[in-house]
């Protein structure tokens, strides 16, 4: 996607070196600042702090870590430290936990001295299939988007309501949930998104919404609980919400509040859609509620809020009072009933076993 006229891509690797480059995303949408990661422990901070999030990215920069740890040590012992150092940082995410058992089975089977080579295709294999992945999930949303507009006899735009980022910032590009809307935008389907601020820590506020200035897409930022509002009086056509793990059963994890969301959709009749890569389905979970491991994150992403004031100065205050405890849970899961459809790069299919077995008949068990 575009910045200023440039391309980029949210992770790469320097075209002189072997650098790990990533866009600072804890800087976003006030500052645009790259970074080099040059050591695996560099890459856990990364993902831990989430300088990059999204489960996509988190599982490609994971991959290119490991690439990082290999020129630290290419021996079997420093690989598996790697690996447990990185799979640590986020318990959430699979794309994390799946990257990782990838690039273990690509250089595990081939000599030391043989390892950075196959590491650092293997990560950039990753990465070109998340892109490609994401632009063939837009390809199939772009067909929902397109039936609304045609439903609405071409009247007027498209309004898409979605939660949290789970545009390009939170893949290697194009997106999950965004992918179909910037393929409608493109296409010059008129589209407007409202952008759910998603609270605590403003990933629909910041960095969807900023995605969206970049690429000239109409938008509006609400709070969180406006959702409901808008649906009840007619005002969103759609929902599309990204997912960070999806059970073998249909159940959707994604950033907290998306429940609720999906609770409104499901009251007022609105159709709820989730865009996922093959990546981000867990097929040893059929059960996402009981199953799904809920990260629980510090506090104080729920009690200070960080912004720019009027002075232009970057700051950060506290809301709530002195001695307050606050609890951040990261994350809540959706059950498969509440959804209306998956979108992924082999199409749309019902959010459910049978569904998801489909599509991907290679992968599918049966419920144990």
């Amino acid at each position: 996607m575009n910045v200023d006229g440039t391309a980029y891509r949210t992770v790469w690797v320097g075209s002189n070196d072997r650098s790990v480059h990533i866009i600072d995303q804890t800087r976003l949408p006030h500052e645009f600042v790259t970074r080099t990661l040059s050591t695996v422990d560099e890459a856990a901070e990364a993902i831990k702090v989430m300088r990059v999030r999204g489960a996509p990215l988190i599982g490609a920069t994971a991959a290119y870590g490991v690439c990082l740890a290999l020129a630290q040590n290419p021996s079997d012992a420093f690989l598996e430290e790697s690996c447990d150092l990185l799979l640590a940082t986020r318990p959430t995410a699979v794309n994390l936990r799946w990257a990782l058992d990838e690039m273990k089975a690509a250089v595990s089977v081939v000599p030391e001295g043989e390892r950075l080579d196959v590491a650092y295709t293997k990560a950039s294999e990753i990465s070109d299939d998340d892109v490609a992945t994401c632009a063939a999930i837009g390809d199939h949303g772009l067909g929902l988007i397109r039936d609304a507009w045609e439903a609405l006899g071409q009247s007027r735009p498209v309004n898409v309501l979605t939660h949290c980022n789970a545009g390009w910032l939170a893949t290697v590009d194009w997106g999950t949930a965004t992918a179909p809307i910037y393929k409608a935008h493109d296409a010059g389907i008129p589209v407007h998104v409202w952008v759910g601020e998603t609270r605590p820590r403003n990933q629909g506020a910041s960095l969807t919404a900023w995605e969206f200035v970049n690429h000239g897409v109409s938008h509006t930022v609400i709070v969180d609980n406006a959702g409901g509002h808008l649906m009840q009086h007619g005002r969103v056509d759609l929902c599309i919400v990204g997912t960070d793990r999806t059970a073998a059963s249909g159940d959707v994890c994604n950033k907290i509040g998306t429940y609720l969301k999906a609770l409104a959709a499901h009251d007022n009749g609105v159709p709820f859609y989730v865009g996922l890569p093959h990546s981000t389905i867990d097929w040893t979970i059929h059960d996402g509620v009981r199953d799904v491991p809920i990260e629980e994150r510090d506090g104080a992403e729920v009690t200070d809020i960080s912004g720019r004031t009027r002075s232009g100065e970057i700051s950060t205050v506290q809301l709530t009072p002195d001695g307050s405890p606050a609890a951040n849970f990261a994350f809540d899961v959706t059950p498969a009933h509440l959804v209306t459809g998956l979108i992924t790069e082999r199409g749309v299919c019902p959010a459910s076993a049978d569904g998801l077995a489909a599509l991907y008949p290679e992968r599918a068990k049966p419920a144990a």
